[in-house]
């Protein structure tokens, strides 16, 4: 049986991995037991952390529900109900399919109205495919820009996983973070009880997180993010159907369609085809840092120069660019739970916090990047 923390590079594909932060010895003290249901035994928040820590994970299936009712702008790149292009998971609703098998292999498909794409994962093959498209990706290792957040191309900051976005509410609790419990559930059939998470700090725009966690596997079944002041999730990811079952090993074979236009992507051979090539951050390796801590710090980079971007991309990224409107020294991007600051000097803030928040930290000398 495999632990359930496995390693970086399938983070992204399936609820195989969760990491607990240390929890002050205070929340312990200070939470109350869940309201469970007749058959389920009460279960304090701490207990629910200990269980989300020592879950073990060997096998999984199953059908995955995703949200998105951010508040974006009205930009047509941003929109994608039903679609089957990873891109569109930051809007709307989608399903999608998952199946686990050890760390070693992994699947994941987004179902569109008119297609699929599927990621899969199998030793040191790892195949990114399009049905729209009928194209194919494959990379020998690691996908190009593949960390703990995701290969390149696929939006890092929105988990496709209940389990993923369970990870990174974990990684935030600290001082800074009120952990209670809440109402037990009936998630894909199956008990789960319910652990909150709310920031303690007003300037955040996250309001709470809630997870519900499966009663006898101890696995995240649903992940809710609600904005400060709104009553209904902005995010959620879900499981409609789950088997902790271990999938048949045929679900992890690429078989190639008919017509198919495979693309051999090996890093070892191009060292290039190693770094992320994103068209804003190509030729000079971006400055970063992050101001602040806990639920209101702030990411600050600087894109490279952009000597060596391809010109039609980086003209799509200008043209996105330009219709996000003006404001707070630069142009903005707002949603109900992060923004975005592009300065008129050229940096990127990004944070789960107000525009004016990102206005002061962008007056900071600490975010120079200088």
């Amino acid at each position: 049986m495999s632990n359930f923390t496995s390693r970086p590079v399938l983070r992204w594909a399936v609820p195989a991995a969760a990491a607990v932060a240390v929890v002050g010895a205070g929340v312990a003290a200070k939470t109350l037991a869940v309201a469970a249901e007749p058959d389920l035994p009460p279960r304090t928040a701490a207990q629910l952390l200990v269980d989300l820590q020592t879950a073990r994970l060997d096998g999984l299936s199953g059908t995955v529900v995703e949200r998105a009712d951010l508040g974006l702008p009205a930009i047509p790149s941003l929109t994608g109900e039903q679609s089957a292009e990873l891109t569109s998971l930051v809007s709307g609703k989608h399903t999608l399919r998952v199946w686990y098998s050890g760390p070693e292999k992994a699947r994941i498909s987004l179902l569109g109205t008119q297609g699929q794409s599927d990621i899969i994962h199998n030793g040191a093959d790892t195949w990114l495919w399009n049905s729209k498209t009928n194209t194919a990706q494959h990379f020998k290792g690691s996908p190009p820009g593949a960390d703990e957040r995701g290969p390149a191309g696929i939006p890092s900051d929105l988990p496709k996983s209940p389990q993923e976005a369970a990870d990174l509410a974990l990684k935030a609790i600290d001082p800074t973070t009120q952990v209670s419990t809440g109402n037990s559930a009936r998630i894909a059939g199956r008990n789960a009880y319910e652990l909150i998470l709310r920031p303690r700090d007003t300037a955040s725009l996250v309001g709470e997180i809630r997870l519900a966690i499966d009663a006898q596997e101890k696995l995240p079944l649903r992940v809710q993010l609600l904005a400060r002041g709104q009553a209904s999730p902005a995010f959620e990811v879900a499981f409609t159907q789950v088997s902790f079952t271990r999938p048949d090993d045929g679900q992890f074979a690429f078989n190639p369609p008919a017509g198919v236009k495979i693309e051999e992507q090996d890093p070892a051979k191009d060292p290039k085809a190693a770094e992320p090539q994103h068209p804003e951050v190509t030729g000079e390796k971006p400055k970063n840092t992050v101001i602040g801590t806990g639920w209101t710090s702030v990411f600050v980079m600087r894109p490279g120069d952009g000597k060596g971007a391809d010109p039609a991309e980086a003209r799509k990224t200008q043209d996105v660019i330009d219709q996000l409107p003006l404001g707070n020294g630069g142009r903005t991007f707002n949603s109900k739970l992060f923004s975005v600051l592009i300065t008129d000097d050229g940096r990127v803030l990004v944070g789960a916090v107000t525009p004016e928040r990102l206005s002061q930290v962008a007056a900071d000398p600490a975010a120079a990047l200088k």
